[in-house]
């Protein structure tokens, strides 16, 4: 009786030491998320990256020790984002976060299960991605960045900046739904003031010496830049030239084109986007739902001026306008910085 009772336990106990390494395997789990962006790896600002990285830091979580961050990059072409898309989705990703219209859409097209976490969209509702700010309704959540909102403060302030502005140039992409609402709000912005507006429509790089050419043809005064994402982003030295070939002012929606040598933008503060979206991918990581998580709105603008590239194209900032900057470039800074 007492070799059974003997042989009885120490079964069990071998029983016990296996199963105790599985179930702390288990329960330490490291997760891993998907960080999908459609822009060329070399035209993503670091410091968006860095945001991110800081907003989980601030969540208790440290990228390659209890989190895992895969990044992939579409290189400015759809197909190519699409296909990172799914290579996340094969790696099983706990969340996937995006960073770019063009990358929640790929992210969308590859999963209905897999949580989406979007650092930033202009306009989530009329994109499709969700039913409506308050209540998701799918697998997609994060943040909005209010973009047609701001088209009618930019006019006013390029109006403040360039006084004697009586034609207004706008370039922007016929094909994304935001750029129709971003016209509404231009339109009745040009209107109070009396402006005359150019649209120009801007599908690819390509189209950027053509629209410069055009606007330069109309007599702008000034250019509201509308395009963004992968058509413009690996782009932008490329048409900060051509602004000071044709010695144009141009107003951008994000302070890294003020940085690569633009003159002014006036926009969200996309590093702060980055930043909180973080802290949807902690909630869904605890087992929240994105479809009970709201879209939030941005909270932090900023306002950015370029001075040498405003001495490039012979334009004085008046005094009135520099004081209210929340930062002023008096040499070009570099995109990653």
């Amino acid at each position: 009786m007492n070799k059974r009772k003997l042989g009885s336990f120490v079964l069990c106990a071998l029983l016990l030491a296996l199963y105790l390494p599985a179930e702390a395997q288990q329960s330490t789990k490291v997760p891993r998320i998907g960080y999908l962006n459609d822009s060329p790896l070399g035209s993503f600002p670091k410091i968006r990256a860095e945001a991110f990285r800081q907003g989980l830091r601030e969540l208790g979580y440290e990228e390659g020790k209890n989190i895992v961050i895969e990044w992939r990059y579409g290189d400015g072409k759809q197909d190519r984002v699409s296909d990172r898309a799914a290579q996340l989705v094969r790696l099983k990703v706990e969340v996937i976060v995006t960073a770019g219209t063009g990358a929640t859409r790929s992210a969308k097209e590859a999963t209905v299960t897999i949580p989406i976490v979007m650092t930033q969209d202009t306009d989530p509702v009329r994109n499709g991605f969700v039913a409506s700010l308050a209540r998701p309704g799918g697998n997609i959540t994060g943040l909005s960045r209010l973009a047609p909102e701001l088209s009618g403060k930019q006019v006013e302030l390029l109006k403040e900046i360039v006084p004697k502005l009586s034609r207004l140039a706008v370039f922007g992409t016929s094909s994304s739904p935001a750029n129709t609402e971003s016209l509404k709000e231009i339109e009745l912005a040009t209107g109070a003031l009396g402006l005359k507006l150019q649209h120009l429509d801007v599908q690819g790089p390509r189209d950027f010496e053509t629209a410069f050419r055009e606007a330069s043809k109309g007599h702008a005064d000034a250019i509201l830049m509308l395009v963004s994402g992968p058509v413009l982003n690996p782009h932008r030295t490329q048409v900060v030239d051509l602004a000071v070939k044709s010695r144009l002012p141009v107003i951008y929606r994000n302070r890294v084109d003020v940085e690569a040598g633009g003159l002014v933008s006036y926009g969200v503060n996309l590093t702060d986007l980055d930043r909180r979206a973080a802290t949807y991918v902690d909630k869904i990581l605890k087992g929240a739902k994105p479809a009970d998580l709201p879209v939030e709105q941005p909270t932090k603008f900023e306002f950015v001026i370029n001075l040498k590239a405003a001495k490039q194209i012979g334009l004085t900032i008046p005094p009135n306008v520099l004081v209210r900057a929340d930062k002023v470039i008096k040499e070009s800074a570099g995109i990653n910085r």
